[in-house]
């Protein structure tokens, strides 16, 4: 998920004090937004500063997303062994990328993700940025309505429908299909709890690993892979569409300088992202593995469908309408959060003359929101599932934001700070990127075409 960017210019007069180590204060106008708290606070409230534990937890919650339930079946597609260390090395290799936008910010006295890349490719840069922001947001809200869909109406694949809660509760009607379903629940009105939101993704971890335990303690599971299963040439190119899945389970780098600015010492950003890479590794870890544990090769690509049917343990239709209510509304709590920069950067992309703030204007507010919200509704409801989603957004936008714009910023070197190691790595970055990605993408297609089970079924 990625979170805060920059959209209007307005007076250099702003309301919000600049801190001590900005130095980018040469021309007539800053970038509103830039600087300003994660979450807007109210007029009047005073604001001296987050805490460590709330910058680690605000981060956390901009990490872990949707993305965690589709690491299960990257578990499918790599197997346990190779799976677990693909997620340990996308971990490495992002906090390789966030070390090198505050760098190179601390370097050029820039204090956003999209001043940076204006600092280093101009306005042409900034506005690529930002259009990746808008398609990788979209793509993230997309997912999450379908994955809300799925568990609240139910979903099918290959002939096999998963019933939602509410069909499982009440039976079939036209009131709880997906269509009606995802109309109701596509809102920009919920309030924004970080700690809640993490609470509610712990709970189906809990659950999760609690089942799995005692199957396994019981002996009815499995041993399961910890390879992938190598038959022909088409399922070597069908290991990386886990790539996808694995970049934007990671995409936190547009939330790391708005969370820095939030910070009384905002040099304290670089080990509250270690310590929050840490963390939500140790949760992605977990979750893939007694996710595939308990699932096998049944797994689908949104596991919380697999959690529809007798689990072989007491009080199993309990715990499954717990582990999807929880999930589901973790994803509603991050969703307006997400919402509120994809608004901002579509502002920005498409009214960036515009003097006066999007807050502030009604009528242009409510044409993108409703604009927005009419494409979230109408993508989760004409995409097949939420893999498909992930495939799409991780392999394009997910991939420059999160490894290849760092990587070019490095390259460029604008401040001449770069060191060998670090061009090195980011000629390495690109390379591993856009070579994973493409082999990702025409494994997708192939697949497509040749009607070739996905690892979502």
């Amino acid at each position: 998920m990625t979170i805060q960017a920059e959209t209007h210019q307005i007076k250099k007069h702003s309301k919000h004090p600049s801190r001590k180590h900005s130095k980018k204060k040469d021309s007539v106008t800053v970038a509103v937004n830039e600087k300003s708290p994660l979450i807007p606070k109210k007029k009047g409230d005073h604001f001296n500063g987050a805490s460590k534990s709330g910058a680690v937890m605000n981060l956390s919650t901009t990490i872990i997303g949707a993305g965690i339930m589709a690491l299960p079946a990257t578990m499918k597609v790599l197997g346990l062994a190779l799976g677990i260390a693909a997620i340990i090395l996308v971990a490495v290799l992002s906090e390789a990328t966030v070390r090198i936008l505050l760098k190179y910010s601390r370097g050029g006295g820039t204090d956003s993700y999209g001043s940076l890349m204006g600092d280093a490719f101009g306005e042409v840069g900034k506005k690529v940025l930002q259009a990746c922001v808008v398609i990788n947001n979209l793509g993230v809200l997309v997912i999450y309505m379908i994955i809300i869909g799925d568990v609240v109406a139910g979903s099918s694949s290959n002939g096999l429908h998963h019933p939602g809660l509410l069909e499982g509760w009440f039976g079939p009607h036209w009131w709880n299909g997906r269509v009606f379903v995802l109309l109701v629940t596509t809102v920009d009105s919920l309030s924004v709890t970080s700690g809640l939101a993490v609470a509610l993704a712990v709970v189906f971890l809990i659950i999760t690993a609690g089942i799995a335990t005692f199957k396994i303690a019981s002996g009815s599971l499995p041993m399961p892979r910890l390879l992938p299963e190598i038959i022909d040439i088409n399922s070597i190119w069908n290991l990386f569409t886990a790539v996808p899945v694995l970049v934007t389970a990671y995409i936190c780098h547009f939330n790391v300088h708005s969370i820095g600015n939030e910070l009384e010492d905002p040099s304290f950003i670089e080990p509250i992202v270690q310590i929050s890479l840490v963390l939500c590794t140790i949760v992605y870890i977990m979750t893939s593995f007694f996710g595939f544990v308990l699932f096998g090769d049944a797994t689908m690509g949104d596991i919380l469908s697999n959690f529809d049917s007798d689990l072989g343990v007491p009080y199993s239709a309990e715990l499954n309408d717990v582990v999807r209510i929880s999930y589901a509304l973790h994803l509603m709590l991050v969703f307006p959060l997400v919402f509120y920069a994809l608004r901002l950067n579509t502002d920005g992309l498409f009214f960036p003359s515009t003097q006066l703030p999007l807050e502030s204007d009604n009528k242009r507010f409510a044409f993108i929101s409703v604009g927005l919200l009419s494409l979230v509704y109408l993508g989760a409801n004409f995409i097949p599932s939420a893999w498909d989603a992930f495939q799409f957004t991780g392999a394009t936008a997910a991939v420059c934001i999160g490894f290849i714009f760092p990587a070019a910023i490095a390259i460029r070197d604008t401040h001449g700070i770069a060191t060998k190691g670090d061009k090195i790595l980011a000629v390495l970055m690109i390379g591993l990127a856009v070579f994973a990605n493409a082999v990702a993408i025409y494994s997708d297609a192939y697949a497509l075409f040749k009607k070739n089970p996905s690892p979502r079924a």
